[in-house]
């Protein structure tokens, strides 16, 4: 028995799109996938430019989340802010999951272009720079790689600027009526976070009564799963450099796997961390 092929159009599907919007109209289609431009022959640099500019499209949706964030519980509204830092964490497993691709680049396939790339490198990436800042790791060191772009810089210094995501956590605490140190609430939102016994403390009261402090308790949790994806973010980064580099230096100047591993150091809500050995 023979069938006729399907077509779509019997089933009501718009099939004629000369001066409509289409999908890749709508999503731009051809201006993404012409992006990728290798500058040498090698098979390879397709997949690490790839790797590379969907990561930043990640970045650049983590950040509109980030924003939403610190806004609704800035604005009382942290049930709304849990959705989107939910999201955020499923953003950085995405992130991760882009490690395992790149892995499948040797040491070898990566030597036929690594130096056609000059001294570009992910370090440079100014929405990575922005997450950070906006979570909390604000070294003003970092603002030198973007000093030749005002407008980028200019941006990083409007972020320099805002509350943190842990800076609105704590103030939220703080018009729940928790005793959040006065000195936490009025830092210089232009330093790195140090950690404070008081802050510690505050968190050991909701953690040893998460029913009376629901809200806050809840929040401390979606803290840490966002913090627990952004470290493996960074540990999938050290072992995919050392694993294609070993220990030479990135082409960015840093000295490569040894300073990523000098990131993972980095404590973004440290009291959130410590105050789990307390309990």
């Amino acid at each position: 028995m023979t069938t006729c092929p399907y077509n779509p159009a019997d089933d009501g599907a718009e099939m004629a799109f000369d001066g409509r919007m289409s999908y890749g109209d709508y999503l731009r289609i051809d201006q993404i996938l012409t992006a990728q431009t290798p500058i040498s022959a090698a098979h390879d640099e397709m997949l690490f430019i790839i790797q590379h500019q969907t990561s930043e499209l990640w970045m650049r949706l983590a950040l509109h989340e980030l924003d939403a964030v610190r806004a609704k519980i800035a604005a009382d509204a942290p049930r709304e802010a849990f959705k989107m830092l939910a999201r955020i964490s499923r953003i950085f497993e995405q992130l991760n999951s882009a490690w395992d691709v790149l892995r499948t680049m040797t040491p070898a396939d990566y030597s036929t272009f690594r130096e056609t790339l000059g001294q570009s490198s992910g370090f440079q990436s100014w929405q990575y720079r922005l997450i950070e800042f906006a979570v909390g790791n604000r070294n003003l060191a970092m603002l030198a790689p973007h000093a030749h772009r005002a407008d980028v810089t200019a941006r990083l210094e409007a972020e320099l600027a805002r509350p943190t995501l842990y800076d609105e956590a704590l103030r939220l605490l703080h018009r729940q009526g928790l005793p959040v140190p006065v000195e936490v609430l009025t830092r210089d939102l232009r330093t790195a976070w140090v950690a404070h016994p008081g802050v510690q403390a505050v968190w050991e009261a909701v953690y040893r009564d998460p029913q009376a402090h629901w809200q806050a308790y809840e929040l401390a949790e979606k803290l840490v799963d966002f913090e627990d994806y952004f470290r493996r973010w960074r540990f999938n980064h050290v072992t995919t450099v050392e694993r294609v580099i070993g220990f030479k230096r990135g082409t960015g100047g840093t000295s490569g796997v040894a300073y990523l591993r000098r990131m993972l150091e980095v404590q973004l809500f440290p009291e959130l961390w410590a105050v789990r050995t307390g309990l």
